[in-house]
C-alpha cells in the first residue's frame, strides 16, 4: 500500500535526520512518479505529497494535462531528467516548479530566450557529473563555477542549488558513496554566494536517501521505494 510505504519512508527520513543532527524540515521528499499510473499519483497527492517529479518533458506535459487545477495547484512538479535544447519552448510555456538538470550553456541560453518571450522565470539546479563519467549528463566540477555564474546572471533563471546522480550504492559501496555526497556538499558550499535562498542539494534516491541526508542532502528523489516498480 502506498500509504504504508510513505509512512515507512517518512520514518526513515526522520531517523536519518536525527542521526545527522538535522531538523526534518530541512529535507524535501520528491516522489518520482515517472511512468506511474494516474490513480497512484492521485493517491499520493491525496495522502499529502506536495512534491512530485517527472523525468521527461513530455511526461510532465501529460501530468499537467491530466490533473485539474484544483489538484495540480497542490503539487510542486519537478523535472529531474535531462532536457534537450529543443524542449525549451515547451518548458517556458509550462515550467515546472524546479528544473534539476541544467548542465550546459546552450541549455541556459535556449531557456532564457524562450522564457523571455513569455515573461516567465524558472527555478533551476545545476547537475554535476560528480563521478566524472563522460557518458552521464552533468557539468564537470572544474567547470561548475563558470556555469553557476552564467545562470546567476541570466534574467529568466533563478539558481537554487546543485543536483547529482552518483554511481549506485550497490556498485561503489557506502564509504565511497558517502565521500561522493560529501564532495557535492562542498561544491554546494563553494557556489552558495551565487544561489538565491538557502542552497538546495538534490541527492539521494530509493537505495541511498538516508545516507544522502546524513551527508547534507536537502532534497531526495524517491521513486520505486515509494511507488513500487515502474508500471510501463
Amino acid at each position: 500500500m502506498l500509504a504504508d510505504r510513505l509512512r515507512e519512508i517518512e520514518e526513515r527520513i526522520v531517523s536519518a535526520c536525527r542521526r545527522a543532527g538535522r531538523d526534518r524540515s530541512e529535507v524535501t521528499l520528491v516522489g518520482v512518479s515517472k511512468e506511474q499510473p494516474e490513480d497512484l499519483v492521485r493517491e499520493a497527492i491525496t495522502l499529502g505529497m506536495s512534491d512530485l517529479g517527472e523525468n521527461r518533458v513530455q511526461a510532465l506535459e501529460r501530468r499537467l494535462d491530466t490533473f485539474p487545477p484544483e489538484v495540480f495547484d497542490r503539487v510542486r512538479w519537478h523535472l529531474i531528467g535531462p532536457v534537450q535544447t529543443n524542449k525549451a519552448k515547451v518548458l517556458a510555456k509550462r515550467p515546472p516548479a524546479l528544473l534539476h538538470t541544467i548542465d550546459r550553456a546552450a541549455l541556459v541560453e535556449a531557456l532564457d530566450k524562450e522564457l523571455a518571450k513569455v515573461d516567465r522565470r524558472l527555478d533551476v539546479l545545476i547537475q554535476v557529473d560528480v563521478d566524472d563519467e563522460p557518458q552521464k549528463a552533468g557539468v564537470a566540477a572544474a567547470d561548475l563555477r563558470a556555469l553557476c555564474e552564467l545562470v546567476a546572471g541570466t534574467p529568466t533563471l533563478t539558481l537554487r542549488g546543485l543536483m547529482a546522480i552518483p554511481r549506485p550504492l550497490e556498485e561503489v559501496g557506502e564509504s565511497t558513496l558517502a565521500r561522493t555526497f560529501d564532495t557535492m556538499a562542498r561544491l554546494t558550499d563553494a557556489v552558495a554566494d551565487l544561489v538565491v535562498g538557502r542552497p538546495i542539494l538534490s541527492l539521494g534516491m530509493s537505495d541511498d536517501f538516508e545516507l544522502a541526508i546524513e551527508h547534507g542532502a536537502t532534497l531526495i528523489r524517491v521513486g520505486s521505494a515509494l511507488f513500487g516498480p515502474r508500471q510501463n
